[in-house]
């Protein structure tokens, strides 16, 4: 939907002569940046002064032009006294006026000042906030939740679960491991990837730049607003193909306010998780997977906030603090035998200053700070009973921390000129210490698909106790810098803004290693039926079995960067009474370095993404808005990828035959190593990664160009009486570009070999896979014997693949309730969307942390794209959604939050079909299951989920409305359906007993109870 946000303001109290009062004509409303900030506009006579005054006392002054508007761009939030002012005499105010992130609120004085005049009255006051709910200075597509909205609906307490209330905006999966590194659950903006989404606090981009999952996390009590861009956003905003989360902390004002909060969910108040079963049709059909009805957890967050005056109308301190400590069981799946008592220790901290130098010039300082700690201790488990045993070790520990700061300076250099400047820091330090398990004992994987003559037909397979295959470097941290530069400049009908948008991101000592002290683990797999290789026809396969292990070994480590630099520039056009346009142009340009401090991508040369936009406020009171906008943006390469793919890395897989299974610890026995290319008994790795460090020149094909994606979007906002507003809107986005990586170097070297070429002389042991453009031409290069390179175009077609493709499209209603002179307030929302192509994007849902962004596995060879076209992961055909507040006395109030969804689509991925290359990828990675081809959403869909969240709060006048009493019911309905479903069939002849089982489920309900004063 267009931009609008629910205003909870007092209804407009009029003076006799101010019933006439109507709203002028609009105006741009100048906001910029990775906005901070609002503006004011509105019309009055030409000539006259509008003087506005900010809750920290500053004061600005303009004269409205000749066309009759006046303009206040880049306001800081908060609330305002605008005033009209006659003579130097006040003739016309209104007060109390909220800004909105981002957006402009038109104050109109035309009517009121001329009755005024035509009165020959000294003043006419006019207190209150009865504006226009349609921001028709805008042509954008969000939502804005304030700080009041957040205290009364029952949510979770992070940007993404804010970020849900939006249309269009859906629940990433879990199941599979994807997270922020704190974390917290992702989303998905109009069916893009988790990871392409871009988060600000306070102007600042704090997206993870090693994945791009989420960003810093502030105290709940620190929001004051949080802005979710779900679409058409301006030049200023880049690197994103999905959303923007943009949240804004709270400040100090000149009067003083603090207060605190106690919240606590009891473990007796949890339902009970459903178990997991193997599903229907499974071999172990109905048998248990895992017991989950006891892993339940308490917690407790304490949280507390104070911000005022240090020195009245010039310097203001806000500061907020947050302990969160979560406490509960894990009861491991049934092979592991294990259970897992854990702890979370979760403090979270967040400041500013702001300094009013004088009325045109405000400096501000931002810092926060938030730790993610976890612990615990694993015991035994008898899963016939359903019994705790005895202490095994203490559980891997893992500190994750955030830290950010930020200073922005403002100067007001004249009425219509501002300039900005930014500059601020982020970091995340990553600390694991392994758990304290046995180091010789040896991690299994693949459990489910050894030979069950060999097992005693155990559903799930034979493991053991260790819990850990690989551990991280304990070194290992990110870091990110960011510098912006704007200036915005009103010129007549014109407001143009420009600016430079710098950042630079660090990943150092990012590295993972095998556990123990024999530095490999053990993986089970089957054969194809019919096939007389494995691993893409480089391993023979055994005889007169389908049953092989692997032995695993790995190891990663590396330090690399990346460096993003933009340039833009926008024009906002008010090209007569009604009509707005907004004409921007954006250019993004990414390098990324390996850990030899080489660019591996250089894509330096313009990217051009223009932001093109329309506001018709068909009536010229804002009560009618139509607005379209059509824009390309381009996302980069965050730093994951080169881990793998520019830095030296050694993945090996060495395959036996076996001939038993050891019952106690799952070990293979009877080893007979199997037949390879290169020799017998020799590590092979299907990517080519031997330790070697890949040149920089051969890495990348040659010009591969960044990742793009097109959107267009229409739609209307329309006032139905005083408080109601309803809308509707349509979206089509398409993925232009793509990168990830392709390993069929076989390919390549028989092209160079039909050119002529003597591949034999060439180094093809520097290539293990080339990161690429998908779906189209490519250039690619290898080392020659005379130190030169050689290089090969292939077509799309040579390479074997489809054409790229991810579509989206959508249509979108609202309606809104503002609460106005009213006792409740509320939104509801639908959405129809279809998300349909062969690539999710950057991240590969099914396979999760089995992969990083822009390194999945689905276009590493052209048999894995074969019937690859589908409708994708993050596709929910229906979501309708609804939230609101009402006020029943004074003292009492009750809200609400629901969301009715449809299920993903499930996938299913078997071995290579009859008419399909083998490429070497095991039984779980082909568009191929129990005989038939299983293009991606083929298959039928995840249940839909009905997700009914209720609060109600006490605020007792006794405690003059400052204290409050608060329960909050989540998921009322305890729906616990299946959201996440493992998609891995195997082979007809040797089915994976796990597919189909649930991954995740709906988190069961839960009661949270809490205490709140504000003063």
């Amino acid at each position: 939907m267009s931009s609008r946000s629910i205003r909870q303001a007092s209804v407009l109290r009029r003076s006799s002569l101010a019933l006439a009062l109507a709203m002028g004509m609009g105006l741009t409303g100048t906001v910029y940046a990775q906005a901070t900030t609002g503006s004011l506009f509105g019309s009055a006579e030409p000539g006259e002064t509008v003087q506005i005054t900010s809750q920290t006392g500053v004061t600005r002054t303009t004269t409205v032009g000749e066309n009759g508007r006046y303009n206040f761009g880049n306001l800081p939030l908060g609330s305002y006294k605008v005033s009209l002012l006659k003579g130097g005499a006040v003739v016309d105010s209104r007060d109390n006026v909220e800004l909105r992130v981002n957006a402009g609120t038109d104050v109109s004085f035309a009517a009121a000042a001329t009755a005024a005049s035509a009165s020959n009255l000294e003043g006419v006051t006019v207190v209150g906030t009865a504006l226009p709910p349609i921001d028709v200075s805008s042509v954008d597509s969000r939502t804005v939740i304030t700080q009041t909205q957040l205290k009364q609906l029952p949510l979770g307490r992070s940007a993404e679960a804010i970020a849900l209330l939006a249309p269009g905006v859906s629940p990433g999966a879990t199941g599979t491991g994807v997270a922020s590194p704190t974390g917290q659950a992702l989303v998905s903006f109009a069916g893009s990837s988790v990871n392409e989404n871009a988060y600000y606090v306070n102007g600042m981009n704090t997206t993870d730049p090693i994945n791009g999952y989420g960003g810093i996390v502030l105290p709940y009590g620190a929001i004051d607003q949080q802005e979710i861009l779900t679409g058409g956003y301006g030049a200023q905003y880049g690197r994103s193909a999905g959303g923007v989360i943009n949240v804004v902390g709270r400040r100090g004002t000149n009067e003083f306010h603090f207060g605190g909060q106690l919240l606590f969910t009891p473990k007796w108040g949890k339902a009970d998780p459903k178990n997991i079963n193997f599903a229907k049709g499974s071999p172990s059909e109905g048998e248990r997977y895992q017991y989950r009805a006891d892993n339940k957890d308490w917690e407790a967050i304490a949280s507390a906030y104070a911000g005022g005056p240090l020195i009245k109308d010039k310097l203001f301190a806000f500061i907020a603090v947050e302990g969160a400590r979560r406490e509960g069981t894990n009861v491991g799946s049934v092979s592991t035998t294990r259970t897992t008592q854990y702890r979370y220790d979760d403090p979270k901290l967040y400041g500013k200053i702001d300094w009013n130098i004088n009325d045109s010039n405000i400096l501000e300082l931002t810092g926060a700070s938030y730790k993610d700690e976890y612990s615990g201790g694993i015991y035994a488990y008898d899963n016939d009973t359903n019994t705790r045993g005895a202490y095994r070790n203490a559980a891997t520990i893992e500190n994750t921390k955030q830290t950010m700061w930020l200073a922005k300076y403002t100067s007001y250099i004249t009425d219509t000129l501002t300039l900005t400047a930014q500059y601020g820091k982020q970091k995340t330090a990553f600390f694991t210490r392994p758990a304290q398990t046995d180091p010789d004992l040896i991690y299994i994987t693949g459990a489910g698909n050894q030979n069950p003559a060999y097992n005693g037909g155990v559903a799930g397979g034979i493991a053991n106790a260790q819990n850990l295959r690989d551990i991280d470097d304990p070194r290992h941290e990110s870091k990110g810098s960011n510098y912006r530069l704007d200036l915005a400049w009103t010129l007549g009908d014109h407001t143009l803004t420009a600016g430079i948008d710098n950042q630079n991101t660090q990943d150092n000592n990012d590295g993972t290693f095998i556990y123990g002290n024999n530095g490999y683990s053990w993986s089970y797999g089957t054969v194809q039926q019919g096939a007389s290789t494995i691993a893409g026809g480089q391993v023979t396969a055994p005889v007169g079995t389908p049953y092989y292990v692997a032995q695993y070994r790995m190891t990663t480590a590396a330090s690399v960067r990346v460096k993003q630099r933009a340039q833009y520039v926008e024009d906002k056009w008010q090209l007569n009474d009604n009509i707005l346009l907004s004409i921007g142009l954006r250019n993004d340009q990414f390098t990324n370095y390996n850990s030899a401090g080489q660019a591996y991508i250089a894509q330096t040369k313009p990217q051009w993404a223009p932001r093109l936009g329309g506001s018709w406020d068909v009536y010229g009171d804002s009560t009618f808005k139509v607005y379209a906008n059509a824009g390309r943006y381009y996302l980069a390469l965050p730093a994951a990828p080169a881990l793998r793919g520019a830095s030296a890395s050694y993945y090996t897989n060495t395959y036996f035959s076996y001939t038993g299974i050891d019952p106690s610890n799952g070990y293979p026995t009877g080893l007979t190593p199997l037949n390879t290319v290169r020799g017998v008994g020799a590590p092979i790795s299907t990517n080519n990664e031997y330790g070697q460090t890949p040149d920089p020149n051969v890495v990348t094909a040659r010009g591969v160009k960044a990742e793009y994606q097109d959107e267009f979007i229409a739609g209307f906002d329309k006032t139905l009486g005083t408080n109601w507003t309803y809308g509707a809107k349509l979206t089509l986005r398409k993925l232009g570009n793509a990168i990830d990586d392709y390993c069929d170097t076989g390919v390549v070297q028989d092209a160079f070999a039909a050119k002529g070429y003597d591949v034999d002389s060439q180094k093809w042991d520097q290539v293990g896979c080339y990161l690429f453009n998908p779906g189209r031409a490519n250039t690619f290069q290898v080392g020659n014997a005379a130190g030169g390179y050689d290089s090969i175009d292939l077509s799309n077609k040579d390479l074997g693949f489809p054409h790229l493709k991810r579509k989206y499209y959508s249509a979108e209603f609202h309606l809104d309730r503002q609460k106005g002179d009213g006792n409740w307030w509320g939104t509801v929302s639908y959405t129809y969307s279809r998300l349909y192509g062969n690539s999710e994007g950057q991240v590969d849902t099914d396979a999760g942390t089995r992969s990083s962004p822009s390194v999945t596995q689905a276009w590493d060879n052209a048999p894995l794209m074969v019937y690859s076209n589908g409708t994708l992961a993050n596709d929910h055909k229906h979501a309708l959604k609804a939230y609101g507040a009402y006020q029943i006395t004074p003292e009492w109030m009750v809200a609400g939050n629901i969301a009715i969804v449809s299920g993903a689509p499930r996938n299913c991925y078997g071995g290579f079909g009859p008419n399909q290359e083998d490429a070497g990828y095991g039984v779980d990675s082909y568009h191929w299951c129990n005989g038939q081809p299983s293009p991606p959403g083929s298959g039928s869909r995840l249940p839909i989920t009905h997700t009914v969240s209720l609060s109600t709060e006490y605020r007792p006048a006794f405690a003059d409305h400052k204290l409050a009493f608060s329960i909050e019911v989540f998921n009322l309905l305890n729906e616990q359906q299946k959201t996440q479903s493992y998609p891995y069939y195997g082979v007809s002849s040797a089915p994976d007993p796990e597919y189909r089982r649930a991954l995740t489920y709906q988190t069961p309900r839960s009661v949270r109870f809490g205490a709140t004063y504000d003063f």
